[in-house]
Parts: C-alpha cells; sequence; structure tokens
C-alpha cells in the first residue's frame, strides 16, 4: 500500500507535523521533502570538525553554531536544512529554526550537488542577515567562499589545499581548511588508482 499524500503545509503546520520516526525534513513549495541522509564517513568527518571548530571558536560570542537540526526559513517561504550554520541571533531554547543566521555551510555530496548549487544557494543568498555561505568539497581540499561583499553583492573566491584560512570577519573568527578536512584522507594521484595520502 502506497503512503499517503502529503499535503501543502505552511512552515507552522509543518514544525508540528511528526514526519518520519528518524527522517530529516525540509519544507519545498510547500511540501515536505526528506533532506539527505546516511552521509559518508567522509561527510560526516568533514562536519563534526566544521562544528567542533566554530563551536571552540565562537565561545563567548553572540553567534552560535548549530547542526541540521535547527533549520532556515528562507524569503521564497521554504524550510532547509544547511549541514552547519552561525546564527548570531536572539537565542531561544525552544525555537526550531535559526533568528538570524550569518554562516551557512554545506558539504557537497554526489545526491545533493546541483540543489546545494542552484536552488539553495540562490534562495540563502536572499537572506538579508547572510554573510558567507561555505561550499566544502568531500573528495578533495576544496572549498568555495560566498561572501556579502559592501553594497550586498555576492562574490567568491575558491580555497584549495590544507594551507588557507577561510576568514570570517563578520562573525569575528575563521576557519583553516586543515581544521576542516582532519582525519580526512586523499587519494594520491601519485600511488596510483584507490592510494591515500
Amino acid at each position: 500500500m502506497a503512503p499517503p499524500a502529503l499535503k501543502r503545509m505552511s512552515p507552522e503546520e509543518f514544525y508540528r507535523w511528526p514526519g518520519e520516526e528518524g527522517v530529516r525534513y525540509e519544507l519545498v513549495d510547500g511540501f515536505p521533502l526528506k533532506a539527505m541522509t546516511g552521509a559518508s564517513q567522509r561527510h560526516d568527518t568533514i562536519m563534526l570538525n566544521v562544528l567542533a571548530t566554530l563551536r571552540r571558536k565562537l565561545r563567548g560570542s553572540p553567534c552560535h553554531a548549530h547542526t541540521a537540526d535547527i533549520a532556515v526559513a528562507t524569503m521564497s517561504g521554504n524550510i532547509r536544512r544547511p549541514d552547519a550554520q552561525v546564527d548570531c541571533g536572539t537565542r531561544a531554547d525552544t525555537a526550531f529554526e535559526a533568528t538570524s543566521p550569518c554562516l551557512i555551510v554545506e558539504v557537497l555530496s554526489p545526491s545533493t550537488r546541483h540543489t546545494d548549487l542552484v536552488n539553495k544557494l540562490e534562495e540563502y543568498k536572499a537572506l538579508p542577515s547572510l554573510a558567507y555561505i561555505l561550499l566544502v568539497e568531500p573528495d578533495l581540499p576544496r572549498a568555495l567562499l560566498w561572501w556579502r561583499a559592501p553594497g550586498s553583492a555576492w562574490e567568491i573566491v575558491q580555497f584549495d589545499g590544507l594551507d588557507g584560512i577561510i576568514v570570517l570577519s563578520a562573525i569575528g573568527t575563521d576557519l583553516a581548511m586543515a581544521e576542516l578536512y582532519e582525519d580526512v584522507a586523499f587519494p594520491d594521484p601519485l600511488a596510483g588508482e584507490g592510494g591515500l595520502r
């Protein structure tokens, strides 16, 4: 028997809707959609590195790092769940969504790459509080940082290798590429197929 069709929901109804246990959902065009689950160990390690580093570096500041359990409401009415974020708004322990997201981090994966690079990116750019969008490649040490320049125009900078430092002055900290990729091994082109360094 097929599951019942889902009806269009408001954000308020979405937050009250129980959904399937253990499944994380986003609200897209009024309908709940399953967000990515079952990430690889590589993806998970990068996310833990991001969150642990941000939590440590933001201690004592008005900004707080959050997992994908805290949603981001976009200007289009969609409810997104970035892999990680920093919220610099008023903190409410019972809230389900960020009040003033300043940094959003997505670790790219084959199943979400197009959505992250096209749909979500444009939705995130429209958020007035957002200063940075960081997209992290899992299979090589590369990160793309979109940052809001003076006049609200968005610019992009690419970081390659483990020596770079991603400066996030709007939240008073930085992220080293080596911190993002701690304990992550990459294929070594000199070692032949399947070799790691």
